[in-house]
């Protein structure tokens, strides 16, 4: 068995894709006790790590502000007005 990438290193997309599979096989009920707990506890960490990865890209969404003759005039965070 190869030992899963840390959840720190793994990029949203990697990191939902193995949240979705741990989600699915935890559904079925194909893992025993032990093993189930250990993939929740690293479900639990890869939710952890897409939540800051979205917070993160939100923080850095930004939108273009138009000045009074409608032409770009900078830009403002997406939440920010």
């Amino acid at each position: 068995m190869s030992v899963p990438t840390p959840v720190a290193k793994l990029n949203f997309e990697d990191a939902m894709k193995e949240l979705d599979a741990i989600v699915s096989r935890l559904e079925k009920g194909e893992a025993a006790l032990e093993e189930s707990i250990t993939l929740y506890e690293r479900g639990a960490a890869l939710k952890e790590r897409c939540e800051t990865l979205l917070k993160t890209a939100e923080a850095r969404i930004e939108r273009i502000r138009q000045g009074a003759d409608g032409k770009p005039a900078g830009v403002v965070p997406l939440d920010g007005g």
